[in-house]
């Protein structure tokens, strides 16, 4: 039997992933935080779907540990901060820098990463980068570089999705993302309209629904081992 563990499974992406991972039957371990504040709702969101919540600390030896017990032949890593939620925490006096990309879209990413080389060697490490990851411009994206350099570098099994803007209903709102996605889809519709469709399929948004379950497809899909997915190969699944 296939089990998957999901890193990132309260995001936009990884909920839609958790439950698309179900209706396949594959045995879920979704990851919540320990300290998280909707750690009983996502208990029974997960518990309805039939997934487990796994509320492993964010501690190598606990997440090596916990990947070591499971065995996941797939993992997911989903996660992903913003600049608002590194600035809200701030605000109330928290540590911003707990939240910042290099701590949570980097630190624990990697984090995941090292624990399934370490314990679970053959399972498929599934990434959610950006488009113009290979470009590596800005914080964002020299970040996402980083980690699809260490899955080339290593032994793993690996599958990694740059999707362009993704819409859908988010916990935290993204203004800027939601307004940036609306004018690029307009500004591509035209195109299309001009015969620019590869530049539309290409840089177009995709929703979380849509990106979960292409994630799912390739990153369980024996030739999508080692390879690279751009936003038009994420559509239509």
């Amino acid at each position: 039997m296939t089990v998957a563990f999901v890193a990132g499974a309260t995001g936009l992406v990884g909920r839609e992933v958790v439950r698309v991972l179900r209706e396949q039957g594959v045995e879920v371990h979704a990851h919540v935080r320990p300290d998280s504040s909707r750690l009983e709702h996502w208990r029974g969101v997960h518990a309805e779907l039939g997934a487990t919540t796994d509320t492993t600390a964010w501690e190598a030896d606990a997440m090596t540990a916990a990947i070591a017990r499971i065995q996941p032949s797939v993992v997911f890593g989903l996660l992903g901060t913003t600049q608002a939620r590194k600035k809200a925490v701030a605000k109330v006096g928290g540590d911003a820098d707990s939240n910042s990309y290099e701590a949570v879209d980097y630190g624990l990413t990697k984090m995941v990463l090292d624990a399934t080389a370490a314990s679970a060697p053959t399972a498929r490490f599934v990434y959610l980068s950006a488009v113009g990851a290979d470009k590596a411009s800005g914080s964002f994206m020299k970040i996402r570089a980083r980690i699809e350099a260490h899955l080339r570098e290593g032994s793993m099994p690996w599958t990694s999705a740059r999707p362009s803007f993704i819409l859908g209903d988010r916990d935290e709102e993204r203004m800027g993302e939601s307004v940036g996605a609306g004018l690029i889809d307009v500004g591509l519709g035209i195109l299309g309209l001009l015969g620019a469709r590869k530049a539309k399929a290409r840089y177009g948004s995709i929703t979380g629904p849509e990106l979960a379950a292409a994630l799912v497809h390739h990153g369980m899909d024996p030739a999508g081992a080692d390879r690279v997915f751009e936003t038009d190969e994420l559509r239509g699944f």
